[in-house]
């Protein structure tokens, strides 16, 4: 269902328990061969697939969000950021508008790498906000870390993660539309490092990359895109449905 098609009766009349998808993504640089809506684009079409896999028929789809927290690219031109702060309040307000209408299980579906960290201080202090309700459940979850390990299904990617206009996201883009791919096949290797392990080093992507990409786009191919497709819609329609199964009460799910 999408939350955009309905009208407010019809969405009051909506189950309480109905999962809501927030999808949140980003428009930011992404290096010289791909365009700045790249991580708008390919979670848009991880949740199409997704939706294709049952997902249509557990959750309500809100708009994606495609202003993230992006200040770490803000060197690049182009770019578009949120805040880190201000990010933050916008995922807490979109989450207390939800909870005022009734719904009791809202999902933030995250696109963005840079939307992690206040994405996951927003469900923590939604948390701390709502302490009396043990019905609510919040969550923030981004595609590409929900249990596949893509380098395991193929021996022929190069990368172990997700990087930034790398392998992956040029495989993914050249599958969905590769006119919107420029010139990837010159672009240098730009390792992932060891940034003083297994300390969290405060970083921006002037600091890693001087043409905007971290990892290895040379080694992307079309079909690369459509398996990690295939994977990544897979894993968001299973998550989706234990959503959609949680009992109410329980811890886990």
């Amino acid at each position: 269902m999408e939350l955009a098609h309905l009208t407010w009766p019809a969405a009051a009349a909506l189950a309480p328990h109905t999962p809501v998808v927030i999808p949140v993504a980003a428009l930011e640089q992404h290096g010289h061969h791909l365009p700045l809506f790249t991580d708008s684009l390919l979670l848009g079409e991880v949740l199409r697939r997704a939706r294709l896999r049952g997902g249509e028929d557990v959750a309500l789809f809100a708009p994606l969000v495609w202003l993230g927290n992006s200040d770490h690219h803000l060197e690049f031109a182009g770019t578009l950021s949120a805040p880190p702060r201000v990010y933050l309040d916008l995922l807490v307000g979109l989450a207390d508008n939800l909870i005022r209408h009734g719904f009791r299980r809202i999902v933030f579906l995250n696109g963005h790498g840079g939307n992690e960290v206040p994405g996951r201080q927003a469900v923590f202090e939604l948390r701390q906000r709502y302490r009396e309700r043990s019905d609510l459940l919040l969550l923030f979850a981004t595609y590409w870390s929900l249990g596949t390990r893509p380098a395991k299904s193929s021996l022929e990617l190069e990368q172990r993660e997700m990087g930034h206009a790398c392998e992956w996201e040029t495989s993914m883009l050249l599958q969905l539309d590769p006119n919107l791919v420029g010139h990837y096949l010159q672009a240098e290797d730009v390792p992932f490092g060891a940034p003083f392990l297994p300390a969290h080093r405060g970083w921006i992507t002037a600091d890693r990359t001087t043409r905007g990409h971290i990892g290895y786009p040379r080694h992307a191919t079309a079909e690369k895109g459509e398996l990690l497709f295939d994977l990544f819609s897979q894993d968001v329609a299973g998550f989706l449905r234990r959503v959609a199964e949680w009992d109410g009460r329980s811890w886990d799910g």
